[in-house]
Protein backbone atom coordinates (compact mmCIF):
# COMPACT_ATOMS: atom_id res chain seq x y z
CA UNK A 1 0.00 0.00 0.00
CA UNK A 2 1.18 3.37 -1.31
CA UNK A 3 1.91 5.58 1.94
CA UNK A 4 -0.58 8.45 2.18
CA UNK A 5 0.25 12.02 0.75
CA UNK A 6 -0.95 14.80 2.91
CA UNK A 7 -2.42 17.61 0.85
CA UNK A 8 -2.30 20.54 3.19
CA UNK A 9 1.37 21.04 1.87
CA UNK A 10 0.89 20.93 -1.81
CA UNK A 11 -0.57 23.75 -3.57
CA UNK A 12 -3.58 21.99 -5.49
CA UNK A 13 -5.95 23.46 -8.28
CA UNK A 14 -9.19 22.02 -8.74
CA UNK A 15 -11.08 21.02 -12.02
CA UNK A 16 -14.64 20.01 -12.38
CA UNK A 17 -14.67 17.35 -14.85
CA UNK A 18 -18.43 16.41 -14.89
CA UNK A 19 -21.46 17.09 -12.90
CA UNK A 20 -24.63 15.65 -13.93
CA UNK A 21 -28.29 16.11 -11.84
CA UNK A 22 -30.26 12.89 -10.41
CA UNK A 23 -33.91 12.86 -9.24
CA UNK A 24 -35.51 10.24 -7.69
CA UNK A 25 -39.17 10.24 -7.89
CA UNK A 26 -41.00 9.57 -4.42
CA UNK A 27 -44.61 9.85 -2.71
CA UNK A 28 -44.34 13.84 -2.54
CA UNK A 29 -42.98 14.81 -6.49
CA UNK A 30 -39.29 14.41 -7.59
CA UNK A 31 -36.37 14.86 -5.20
CA UNK A 32 -33.03 16.86 -7.46
CA UNK A 33 -29.43 15.93 -6.08
CA UNK A 34 -26.30 16.72 -8.19
CA UNK A 35 -23.31 14.82 -8.55
CA UNK A 36 -19.80 16.51 -9.61
CA UNK A 37 -16.48 14.66 -10.63
CA UNK A 38 -13.46 16.07 -9.76
CA UNK A 39 -10.16 16.78 -10.12
CA UNK A 40 -7.35 17.97 -7.81
CA UNK A 41 -3.35 18.58 -9.04
CA UNK A 42 -0.34 20.44 -8.14
CA UNK A 43 1.32 20.58 -11.19
CA UNK A 44 4.24 18.63 -10.25
CA UNK A 45 3.36 14.94 -10.34
CA UNK A 46 0.68 14.82 -7.63
CA UNK A 47 -3.08 14.39 -8.18
CA UNK A 48 -6.35 12.78 -7.11
CA UNK A 49 -9.89 12.50 -8.12
CA UNK A 50 -13.17 12.41 -5.81
CA UNK A 51 -16.93 12.07 -6.29
CA UNK A 52 -19.23 14.60 -4.16
CA UNK A 53 -22.77 14.26 -4.06
CA UNK A 54 -25.34 16.81 -2.46
CA UNK A 55 -28.55 18.11 -2.79
CA UNK A 56 -26.94 21.28 -3.82
CA UNK A 57 -24.45 21.94 -7.20
CA UNK A 58 -21.63 23.64 -5.10
CA UNK A 59 -21.63 21.72 -1.88
CA UNK A 60 -21.61 18.36 -4.48
CA UNK A 61 -17.99 19.82 -5.85
CA UNK A 62 -16.71 20.87 -2.75
CA UNK A 63 -17.50 17.69 -1.20
CA UNK A 64 -15.80 16.51 -4.41
CA UNK A 65 -12.78 17.96 -3.51
CA UNK A 66 -12.54 16.99 -0.36
CA UNK A 67 -12.52 13.22 -1.38
CA UNK A 68 -10.23 14.12 -4.07
CA UNK A 69 -7.56 15.02 -1.79
CA UNK A 70 -8.21 12.59 0.28
CA UNK A 71 -7.20 9.96 -2.82
CA UNK A 72 -3.68 11.88 -3.98
CA UNK A 73 -1.12 9.51 -6.08
CA UNK A 74 2.11 9.93 -6.82
CA UNK A 75 3.08 9.96 -10.69
CA UNK A 76 6.27 9.02 -12.13
CA UNK A 77 7.45 11.63 -14.71
CA UNK A 78 10.23 11.31 -17.30
CA UNK A 79 10.68 15.49 -17.91
CA UNK A 80 7.28 16.46 -19.23
CA UNK A 81 5.59 13.24 -20.39
CA UNK A 82 5.67 9.94 -18.79
CA UNK A 83 7.99 7.12 -18.67
CA UNK A 84 6.60 4.80 -21.00
CA UNK A 85 3.52 3.25 -22.65
CA UNK A 86 0.45 2.18 -20.55
CA UNK A 87 -3.23 1.08 -21.06
CA UNK A 88 -4.98 1.76 -18.44
CA UNK A 89 -8.23 0.43 -17.43
CA UNK A 90 -11.16 0.56 -15.12
CA UNK A 91 -14.78 -1.30 -15.52
CA UNK A 92 -15.38 -0.85 -19.45
CA UNK A 93 -13.08 2.17 -19.52
CA UNK A 94 -9.96 1.94 -21.26
CA UNK A 95 -7.14 4.84 -21.66
CA UNK A 96 -4.28 4.15 -23.98
CA UNK A 97 -1.62 6.91 -22.84
CA UNK A 98 1.78 7.03 -25.01
CA UNK A 99 5.04 9.30 -24.46
CA UNK A 100 5.35 12.28 -26.84
CA UNK A 101 8.63 14.53 -27.16
CA UNK A 102 8.94 18.02 -25.80
CA UNK A 103 6.43 20.50 -27.44
CA UNK A 104 3.90 18.15 -28.32
CA UNK A 105 1.37 19.18 -25.99
CA UNK A 106 -1.73 17.18 -24.45
CA UNK A 107 -3.45 15.45 -27.29
CA UNK A 108 -6.37 13.95 -24.98
CA UNK A 109 -9.85 14.35 -24.36
CA UNK A 110 -11.24 16.48 -22.21
CA UNK A 111 -12.07 14.33 -19.32
CA UNK A 112 -8.17 12.56 -19.83
CA UNK A 113 -7.13 16.03 -20.61
CA UNK A 114 -7.73 17.63 -16.92
CA UNK A 115 -6.24 14.59 -15.22
CA UNK A 116 -3.03 15.15 -17.50
CA UNK A 117 -2.71 19.27 -16.89
CA UNK A 118 -2.99 19.01 -13.35
CA UNK A 119 -0.39 16.12 -12.49
CA UNK A 120 2.17 18.44 -14.66
CA UNK A 121 2.29 16.05 -17.69
CA UNK A 122 2.59 18.33 -20.62
CA UNK A 123 3.38 16.55 -23.66
CA UNK A 124 1.70 13.05 -23.95
CA UNK A 125 -0.65 11.33 -26.66
CA UNK A 126 -3.91 10.01 -25.27
CA UNK A 127 -6.81 7.84 -26.96
CA UNK A 128 -10.00 6.53 -25.02
CA UNK A 129 -10.67 3.16 -26.27
CA UNK A 130 -13.99 1.32 -24.98
CA UNK A 131 -16.58 3.29 -22.48
CA UNK A 132 -16.35 7.26 -22.43
CA UNK A 133 -18.27 7.04 -19.50
CA UNK A 134 -15.92 10.27 -17.22
CA UNK A 135 -16.19 8.06 -14.06
CA UNK A 136 -14.67 5.48 -15.76
CA UNK A 137 -12.55 7.40 -18.41
CA UNK A 138 -10.99 9.34 -15.04
CA UNK A 139 -10.75 6.26 -13.39
CA UNK A 140 -9.12 4.30 -15.91
CA UNK A 141 -6.38 7.23 -16.52
CA UNK A 142 -5.74 7.50 -12.62
CA UNK A 143 -4.91 3.26 -12.70
CA UNK A 144 -2.44 3.74 -15.83
CA UNK A 145 -0.98 6.79 -13.78
CA UNK A 146 -0.77 4.39 -10.66
CA UNK A 147 1.18 1.67 -12.59
CA UNK A 148 3.62 4.06 -13.96
CA UNK A 149 7.03 3.31 -13.03
CA UNK A 150 10.57 5.16 -14.00
CA UNK A 151 13.85 3.69 -14.93
CA UNK A 152 15.34 3.38 -11.06
CA UNK A 153 12.36 1.80 -9.59
CA UNK A 154 12.64 -1.04 -12.60
CA UNK A 155 16.10 -1.09 -11.61
CA UNK A 156 15.74 -1.52 -8.28
CA UNK A 157 13.23 -4.58 -8.74
CA UNK A 158 15.72 -6.09 -11.43
CA UNK A 159 18.68 -5.36 -9.25
CA UNK A 160 20.85 -3.62 -11.61
CA UNK A 161 21.66 -0.43 -12.16
CA UNK A 162 19.60 2.70 -14.41
CA UNK A 163 22.43 2.52 -16.94
CA UNK A 164 22.05 -0.90 -17.84
CA UNK A 165 18.37 -0.89 -18.05
CA UNK A 166 18.43 2.06 -20.16
CA UNK A 167 20.51 0.55 -22.71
Amino acid sequence: MATRIDASTLDLKEDVVYTKSVSKTVKGGRVRKFSALVVVGDGQGHVGFGLGKASERPEAVRKGTEDAKKNLIEVSLKGTTIPHEIIGEFGAGRVLMKPAPKGTGIIAGGKVRSVMELAGITDIRTKCLGSNNPGNVVKATFEGLKTLRSAREVAEMRGKTVEEILN
